[in-house]
């Protein structure tokens, strides 16, 4: 049977934080107010003496959590290879700033950690006797435009199968499972001009997996501007969408998913997501006996508290009527 519990990524709640609209404390507390069971922290976005974690703020965020009833669950760690201006950052370097984080997480009370596909499998392999010894299990974020069945993260699966360890697996995001188009994008190219036939055109093209190219060729033949290019741009990038989505792929890596991150671009008031299959995910994941967190994770920035509010509810009523 399977036990998921939903959460909240306190990134849904960013763009009113760095406008100082929300504290961290109004973000933690406003997570745990719309039925939020956990929260995961991204590090460089929230934390304070990132990348380190003093005994005073760990004592900060063990108060804010006990006082509003939310667990600090997961730790979403960066993996930047830009921190310098002149080369990317060596594998070596990568795991050192890793090993970093992992003990960041392990300081801050998280059981999980998202990390990011710029660690390689060789990279995790190394990290894992790390994870292990500090009590932080590893995720993998899938993202779009990548899915469980890409050849990227068949590798992982090899690596994961392999260690057979419980401290090595993904964070599955579900906009890799989008079935139509980022209404956000959508509605923003529009208001910036573009033609209603050719952004149907663009969507239709990336439907049926015309290569970027020619797509964008036959959009410029016929007129379309720099808003219709715009959302093509997206389109073929972190916004995909397909007619079939992955949920063959996500059933095989069910076993080794730590968290998932239910992303999600706009909820509307009848409490359903504009672009992603949340009935279809929902009904695998608790056909395979799924046990963890869904992390809600907003990557707009309007209405943010209201928009995950929709989102929790969403989730809560599908799950309640698959059981």
């Amino acid at each position: 049977m399977s036990n998921i519990k939903l959460g909240v990524s306190l990134f849904s709640f960013s763009t009113d934080y760095v406008k100082g609209i929300l504290t961290l404390e109004d973000c933690i507390r406003s997570a745990a107010e719309i039925g939020g069971e956990g929260f995961e922290l991204v590090g460089a976005s929230m934390l304070s003496t990132y990348p380190y974690a003093n005994e005073k703020l760990v004592k900060e965020f063990k108060s804010m959590s006990d006082h509003y009833g939310i667990k600090f669950v997961s730790y979403g760690a960066s993996a930047d290879r830009g921190v310098t201006s002149d080369r990317d950052l060596t594998d070596e370097e990568l795991i050192q700033s890793a090993i970093l984080d992992i003990k960041t997480a392990n300081k801050l009370g998280c059981e999980m950690m998202r990390v990011q596909y710029h660690l390689s499998p060789a990279a995790i392999e190394k990290l894992v006797p790390y994870a292990e010894n500090y009590g932080v299990k590893l995720g993998v974020e899938i993202h779009n435009p990548d899915n469980p069945s890409s050849p990227k993260i068949q590798k992982y699966v090899e690596l994961f199968e392999k260690l057979g360890s419980d401290y090595a697996g993904f964070v599955q995001d579900f906009g890799c499972f989008a079935t139509k188009p980022n209404k956000v994008y959508w509605d923003e190219a529009l208001e910036n001009g573009a033609p209603l036939e050719l952004l149907e055109m663009a969507a239709n093209f990336r439907y049926d997996n015309v290569p970027k190219e020619e797509a964008m060729k036959k959009l410029l033949e016929a007129g379309a501007n720099g808003a219709v290019i715009g959302a093509l741009q997206g389109m073929y990038g972190f916004v995909q969408f397909s007619h079939k989505p992955d949920l063959e792929g996500l059933k095989q890596i069910i076993p080794h998913i730590q968290y998932c991150h239910g992303k999600f671009h706009y909820m509307h008031e009848h409490l359903e997501e504009a672009s992603i299959p949340y009935a279809d995910i929902l009904k695998v994941l608790h056909e395979s006996n799924f046990n963890g967190y869904i992390m809600s994770e907003y990557e707009a920035s309007i209405d943010a508290v209201e928009m995950t509010r929709r989102h929790l509810q969403m989730e809560r009523n599908i799950l309640k009527n698959l059981k």
